[in-house]
């Protein structure tokens, strides 16, 4: 259904009897402006925002009007975090996991929580990159094309192309600069992946193995407990976290 004029000027109406009104530009960007900059302080700015009346009257259901402030919000922000430097397939898969689970939450409270934490992880992720060291450009793009090609084979042939450097010198230049080779590297990033499954989702262990391209589940199982000292059952038997968990974390945050 189409949005008629006259709809537009009832609201402006409404408003101006109320004495509401929007937050303007210069307010709503600074808690981004701060998130880019990966300052902490935007955790307190963005729990003022989001709490304010201002933002406007989305639903008149109290729980999804703030979740669809929260969709806007985030979608600000990990753009925010991706101008801030912030790797941007890394930044939307973010905001996803976070869209999802606020779409599990039942009351105002819970959401604003959420909110607070999705800032603070952004600032967090912004803050890491600023204590990062420097890389050559060749191994910033290996290391991308690694970040978002887990789910594959990687080979470092397929890598110098991606660089257009010969496979002999980037495998030292990678080295040098990382203090790890290609292989090593590929490896903990994958492990890294397949300790988040384990504790955040309800992936099979053969699903994780084809997810993280592994030959097949044995594989898999062996290398994990090489690298980390437990099997996947052991591991997710001891740090798995429940949605009621992570409920209770978050209700610890400041409102």
């Amino acid at each position: 259904m189409p949005i008629h004029e006259s709809q537009l000027r009832y609201m402006e109406y409404i408003h101006r009897e109320n004495d509401d009104r929007h937050h303007t530009d210069s307010e709503d960007a600074y808690q981004y402006d701060l998130l880019r900059l990966g300052d902490d302080r935007a955790v307190a700015e963005s729990v003022k925002m989001f709490g304010s009346s201002l933002p406007g009257h989305l639903s008149d259901h109290p729980v999804r009007n703030f979740k669809y402030r929260f969709v806007a919000s985030i979608a600000l922000a990990s753009r925010a975090a991706i101008r801030g430097g912030l790797n941007s397939e890394r930044a939307l898969n973010i905001s996803d996991l976070f869209i999802q689970q606020m779409d599990r939450l039942s009351t105002v409270e819970e959401v604003k929580a959420l909110h607070a934490e999705m800032f603070a992880f952004y600032v967090k992720e912004i803050k890491a990159l600023h204590r990062e060291h420097v890389y050559a450009k060749p191994v910033t793009q290996c290391i991308s094309y690694i970040e978002n090609h887990l789910h594959e084979p990687i080979r470092i042939a397929t890598l110098a192309e991606v660089t257009g450097l010969n496979s002999t010198y980037l495998s030292t230049l990678f080295k040098k600069e990382t203090g790890q080779t290609v292989s090593g590297y590929v490896l903990a990033r994958r492990m890294e992946a397949a300790e988040n499954m384990l504790k955040f989702s309800s992936f099979s262990y053969a699903e994780i193995a084809a997810i993280l391209a592994f030959s097949s589940q044995s594989h898999f199982i062996r290398v994990f407990k090489q690298e980390t000292g437990y099997t996947p059952r052991e591991y997710r038997n001891q740090f798995f976290v429940t949605p009621e968990e992570a409920a209770a974390a978050r209700a610890l945050i400041p409102k």
